[in-house]
């Protein structure tokens, strides 16, 4: 049974690290502390150049919720298409309208634009009012993959709404649990989901290398990067436990 482990990187060296020690994709994003934005151009690039697995992008202009102004639509719509020009193999969209619902016709505008780039949707799902609606209009719009924690903050406590949506997409779409996924914890999450794909921040917390500090500015400068040793064990982990099921 082919599983697929996604993971987070937040800066260059991280991309690098994500494929030297299995993982099958990267989810590049800015801005740790707001849930990741949309990377700069240069990141994309050097994400790119860096690294032969998968990098899907996320389109998220900003932090906060997903419901998005027309002029934050046209960035979402840029970014793509430099995504598209750099090479990347995928981008991770999500917009909701103001009722809980999937906005179906701007996503559907995304992913036609994506064209042969495969597109996922992101934990904007989370937030819906119907998961197993949303689940078959997300499908109907194109998306290869939904990203969710099974409406809850993390994947484990959602691991009954996981199910559900494993169970109802029959292979039609991927149901990628994300969000407090651990290697502690992912062999049991794909027995309590039945999931093949997994999303992990891998994260660890670097301290800045500045033999200067401004003590008046009252400030930890710490950096977000990848757990390398945790990269390693998640995909361990998982190929352990679906070799076995064999």
């Amino acid at each position: 049974m082919k599983f697929e482990l996604e993971v987070i990187a937040f800066d260059a060296v991280s991309c690098k690290l994500a494929a030297e020690n299995g993982a099958d994709r990267i989810e590049l994003c800015a801005n740790p502390h707001e849930g990741g934005t949309t990377p700069s151009y240069g990141m994309m690039k050097a994400a790119r150049k860096s690294t032969h697995i998968q990098v899907f992008p996320i389109i998220r202009p900003r932090g906060g919720d997903f419901l998005y102004t027309k002029e934050e639509f046209e960035v979402m719509k840029d970014d793509i298409k430099a995504a598209q020009d750099i090479g990347c193999e995928g981008v991770v969209i999500g917009i909701l309208s103001d009722d809980g619902t999937i906005d179906i016709e701007r996503c559907q505008e995304l992913v036609s634009l994506a064209g042969c780039m495969e597109v996922t949707f992101h934990r904007a799902f989370d937030r819906v009012k119907d998961p197993l609606l949303s689940l078959e209009q997300i499908i109907a719009i194109g998306c290869k993959r939904i990203l969710s924690s099974g409406l809850f903050p993390t994947a484990i406590e959602g691991s009954s709404v996981l199910r559900a949506l494993v169970t109802q997409a029959d292979g039609r779409i991927k149901i990628m649990p994300g969000s407090g996924v651990r290697s502690n914890n992912i062999v049991q999450l794909a027995n309590d989901t039945g999931a093949i794909c997994f999303h992990s921040s891998a994260r660890k917390s670097l301290d800045s290398q500045m033999q200067y500090l401004n003590s008046n500015m009252k400030e930890n400068l710490v950096q977000v990067s990848l757990d390398a040793d945790e990269v390693s064990l998640l995909k361990y982990n998982l190929a352990t436990h679906f070799q076995s099921m064999h």
